[in-house]
């Protein structure tokens, strides 16, 4: 196909969304509006108005596979309702399950992010070091800056990945605390020994709790 064609912002809305549908297909990551303008040279607000349209179209004809926002882009999967089939098809999922202590501590930094090692400890009640890093390895977790207190200790935040990990298109679409590890477990992505993380565990009195007296702690944590 010709530049002057791609560059044509009297092209037909019938071509932008065949266009639409064959770049989401060969991703296997969300891509955002953004993207999508730059290699198809049309305006940003009507590339989302036909991936809206997609959208309803394929819901309309109960389409296999469907379009939905993930991670603040826009992503082509299969429908949910056929994934009974899918799960018989794919008896092993491909993502890494996350172990109760590593679920645990992937809620309370989702829940309360930005946090330090240090908090994420006080709320445990145990050394966090190895999940956390754990975590940081698998790409669901990363440092976020440091804390402005003795020892400027790192924060940790979600990242990207962990957002498509559970299907999220934004941190505001989390569910509930409560419904969190069941979210989990009945994807398949964790353990089926972790047990589900109490509100009280990722609770305002828990960080609260970390005081001036834990400041020799957040050096040694710095220096490591």
């Amino acid at each position: 196909m010709s530049e002057d064609i791609l560059q044509n912002p009297e092209m037909e809305n019938a071509r932008i969304k065949s266009i639409l549908e064959s770049l989401l297909f060969v991703n296997e990551r969300p891509i955002d509006a953004g993207e999508l303008h730059g290699v198809i040279g049309v305006d940003k607000k009507r590339i989302e108005d036909c991936l809206n349209e997609l959208v309803n179209e394929y819901i309309a004809r109960n389409c296999g596979i469907c379009i939905v926002q993930i991670a603040g882009g826009y992503q082509m999967c299969t429908s949910p309702v056929n994934e009974l089939w899918i799960k018989k098809m794919y008896q092993e999922r491909g993502k890494q399950k996350l172990s109760a202590a590593a679920m645990e501590t992937l809620a309370i930094i989702a829940y309360k992010q930005p946090i330090t090692r240090i908090e994420i400890e006080a709320i445990r009640g145990v050394n966090a070091d190895v999940v956390t890093r754990n975590l940081e390895n698998m790409g669901l977790v990363k440092t976020a800056g440091r804390k402005e207190v003795i020892g400027r200790p790192f924060l940790y935040a979600t990242t990207g990945k962990f957002l498509e990990y559970f299907g999220l298109n934004e941190l505001k679409d989390l569910p509930p605390l409560e419904e969190f590890t069941q979210m989990a477990k009945a994807d398949g992505l964790v353990d089926e020994s972790a047990v589900d993380v109490p509100i009280e565990t990722v609770g305002e009195a828990a960080v609260e709790s970390v005081s001036d007296e834990n400041d020799n702690n957040i050096k040694e944590e710095v220096q490591e």
